[in-house]
């Protein structure tokens, strides 16, 4: 095990533990997703020796080969990035949550991929709480009609809704993007029926992670703090 991945993730296990005691809320409830992204299969490997089992992409070829070179049936993968309709079909076979849905066509064509594999697939619906115009995701309003959508569906579970804050040096500054991103949530859970089930909220990330479980985050992105500075 390399120390410094060992390291840096227990450091990380401990900064969501004290957030979580800081919000009065129990670590069990944060997934920490692990964010790999052009770093050697080497070192996924080496986190996975912990235990750990959430691994986060956010290219789909890069996606497509961790999951061809990584067998181990135990990890989760989780696509993140920008979702292109034409892509899920080279993750369909594995791919275990995709967090960027941000219309129905893209759910229908995971549907489509997830019934020919045989499978049930994950997702989060993912909300521009930033109003950047290069930022992914539906506007709040577009929200419901893709939800009602998903309540037809029968191979694919829309678990929860996932947002990029903007990315600056205080994470004060976002707390209103996540604060946002809750109330959507909570003034949508009329339309849990099926497999539509509002239970995760994806948001935050190595600089902003705190923030964002005392407002509610179960489910925290984190790459550079684990695997360390990445070559883009």
């Amino acid at each position: 095990m390399s120390n410094k991945i060992k390291g840096r993730y227990q450091k990380i296990l401990n900064r969501i533990e004290a957030a979580c005691k800081q919000a009065g809320r129990d670590s069990s409830e944060i997934v920490l997703v692990a964010v790999s992204k052009t770093m050697p299969d080497e070192d996924v490997l080496e986190l996975l020796e912990t235990g750990h089992k959430h691994i986060g992409e956010n290219r789909a070829k890069a996606l497509e080969d961790r999951m061809e070179a990584i067998k181990d049936e135990s990890v989760q993968w989780h696509f993140i990035g920008n979702l292109q309709t034409n892509k899920i079909k080279y993750m369909a076979h594995r791919v275990n949550w995709i967090q960027s849905v941000h219309k129905k066509k893209a759910l229908k064509e995971i549907e489509k991929r997830a019934e020919a594999e045989g499978r049930m697939i994950n997702v989060l619906v993912q909300v521009n709480i930033s109003g950047e115009g290069q930022k992914s995701g539906c506007e709040p309003d577009q929200l419901e009609p893709i939800l009602k959508y998903g309540q037809k569906l029968k191979h694919t579970r829309v678990k929860g809704l996932m947002g990029m804050a903007t990315l600056t040096e205080d994470p004060e500054k976002v707390r209103p993007e996540f604060r946002l991103l809750k109330k959507l949530r909570d003034e949508h859970l009329h339309l849990n029926a099926g497999p539509v089930e509002l239970e995760h909220l994806s948001m935050g990330m190595t600089n902003d992670l705190e923030v964002a479980i005392e407002e509610g985050a179960t489910m925290v992105r984190v790459g550079t703090a684990i695997f360390g500075e990445r070559n883009y």
